[in-house]
């Protein structure tokens, strides 16, 4: 109890603004006492504005008081000092680099645990004392302590900025409101903070709708893959189960077969043995033919080499013939058979094989709405290098028009000549959706392997005339899809905008008209054996245009 009444003591006879024992003690009109040269700075910083309050209570002083020494206070400070004690309690923490420092300490400045909205000033847990019990800070908001309380000063009027200029969407100060923010729509920064923070629990409501919506799809997806793990592991189980049982089966087979051969070759080396002397000279002079051969193979000069060409190459029939190639194709009739029938096992399987490699990589479904197909959207280039010289490419070479005159490009290998032709200058591979806009009296909406031909006649090159291109002929009055040079008739609502959609691993091509909605024209269901151009063919009327559209 006594160290409590001496911590009292201390705290009593300490100054407000430096937390020190008060120093040549004074006291102001309104009974709070602090150290002189505190209480003169504190009124010295706000002469200015010719403002004397006392930093506790904010009671205002008009003159200027005088400040006389208070003996008594005096005294009982020096008592204090005499038992050593010291006037700044253990636990205050100082204010470090990082920290909102108390702007009414002095000396080294402890943490602000406040900042005040009104006064613009951030305060310790002292200084701050006056705000919680006087009746004159009541109506001033305090928050936690911030470094930036001169953002909320005005910097044309230095005054608090406690409206918003909703038209140009700033904080501003009264004066700001009648001065050039006059006739803007203006209100209270409190009366926006409540608009906008009821459109922020909107938006939070929003933001948590689609956090459960996500991990409801989460789940689904996780059930999902637990299916499908249970599903893959089931039928590993059973295809190792039936690749075993085939494989002993072709083991057993294997053993017939080395079986068959094993008794055949103990008849065949006995008879080969006594062929072997008379075949070994035999082998020497076919081997020395071999290397006169091999030499003149790899001499430089024409002439020698064919000079001695047809002496070298000419080789006597060899005695041995009849006996050596007609008796061992009579001895392996039957292993033929036998590996032709494993063949043939192998075959089925193979099939069959193939048939697993189709499940496990069946293609996604075709999208079945627009927005779903402009996920799959490309940004289609036209290459010059292809185009017939009757066409001008512009728009970043992403358009098409028919000229009268020729166009200036180079000469290329790729350019169609013979058609009012070009392709796109990348491939398309995976799944893609492009649109195109046409006008004129009709075009050829394609796609092409790049290895169509560039010149000849129609079914040579045309696109949809050969197997090395699709694609759907499109004129005012009609569609008409051409592939082989086979023509298919096409109903469907008549759009200068088309649409389409590839697949090439699925082997899918689709075509569109679009307008306001999608409708299907044509569908093909093939294989793709490369990759694939998109193209277009105009017709021969000067100004016909065919772009593509931005999708995205």
């Amino acid at each position: 109890m006594a160290q409590k009444g001496v911590k009292l003591d201390q705290e009593t006879f300490s100054c407000s603004i430096c937390l020190d024992l008060l120093k040549y003690p004074v006291t102001i009109p309104c009974g709070h006492s602090y150290c002189l040269n505190c209480i003169k700075t504190h009124w010295d910083k706000n002469c200015e504005k010719k403002l004397h309050s006392c930093p506790q209570c904010r009671q205002t002083f008009t003159p200027r008081p005088v400040l006389v020494k208070n003996t008594m206070l005096a005294v009982l400070v020096e008592e204090l000092k005499k038992t050593g004690l010291q006037a700044a309690p253990a636990d205050h923490c100082y204010a470090g680099a990082e920290d909102v420092s108390c702007d009414f300490c002095t000396g080294r400045k402890l943490k602000a645990v406040k900042s005040c909205l009104v006064c613009l000033a951030s305060y310790c847990e002292k200084h701050l004392q006056p705000h919680y019990e006087s009746p004159a800070f009541e109506k001033h908001k305090l928050v936690e302590p911030s470094k930036n309380l001169k953002g909320n000063i005005c910097s044309n009027h230095d005054e608090v900025m406690k409206m918003f200029c909703r038209t140009d969407q700033q904080c501003i100060c009264y004066l700001c409101s009648v001065d050039e923010h006059k006739g803007h729509d203006t209100v209270s920064a409190a009366a926006e903070r409540t608009e906008k923070q009821r459109e922020l629990e909107g938006s939070r409501q929003q933001i948590q709708q689609r956090i459960q919506d996500t991990e409801k799809d989460v789940k689904v997806l996780q059930q999902e893959m637990e299916a499908l793990n249970r599903s893959a592991e089931k039928t590993v189980e059973d295809s190792e189960k039936i690749f075993t049982e085939l494989i002993r089966l072709i083991e057993k087979r294997r053993s017939e077969v080395k079986q068959q051969i094993r008794s055949q070759q103990e008849t065949e080396v006995s008879r080969v043995k006594e062929l072997q002397e008379k075949l070994e000279q035999e082998i020497t002079e076919l081997k020395r033919k071999d290397a006169e051969l091999e030499q003149l193979s790899h001499t430089e000069d024409h002439n020698h080499f064919l000079h001695n060409y047809p002496s070298l190459s000419q080789l006597s029939e060899s005695t041995h013939t009849s006996s050596i190639n007609i008796r061992p194709l009579r001895y392996f009739e039957d292993v033929t058979a036998a590996v032709s029938e494993l063949r043939d096992q192998w075959t089925n399987i193979s099939s069959l094989v193939t048939q697993v490699d189709v499940l496990l990589s069946q293609p996604e479904p075709e999208p079945t709405n627009r927005t779903a197909f402009l996920n799959y959207s490309k940004e289609i280039t036209l290459d010059p290098n292809t185009a017939n010289t009757k066409l001008l490419l512009s728009d970043g070479n992403q358009k098409a028009i028919k000229m009268r005159q020729q166009q200036s490009y180079s000469s290329h290998r790729d350019r169609f000549t013979s058609w009012f032709q070009v392709l796109s200058k990348k491939s398309l591979t995976g799944r893609s959706y492009w649109e195109l806009e046409w006008r004129g009296d009709g075009v050829y909406v394609a796609v092409a392997y790049k290895n169509i031909s560039r010149s000849g006649s129609l079914n040579e090159c045309g696109f949809g005339r050969n197997d090395k291109s699709w694609a759907l002929q499109c004129t005012p009055i009609s569609f008409t899809f051409w592939f082989n040079n086979i023509k298919t008739s096409v109903s469907g609502p008549w759009s200068s905008r088309i649409g389409v959609y590839l697949d090439h691993r699925a082997g899918i091509l689709s075509f569109y008209s679009v307008s306001e909605t999608m409708t299907l024209l044509h569908r093909v269901q093939t294989t793709f054996t490369q990759p694939l151009y998109a193209g277009f063919c105009l017709y021969c009327s000067d100004g016909d245009t065919v772009e593509f559209c931005k999708t995205n």
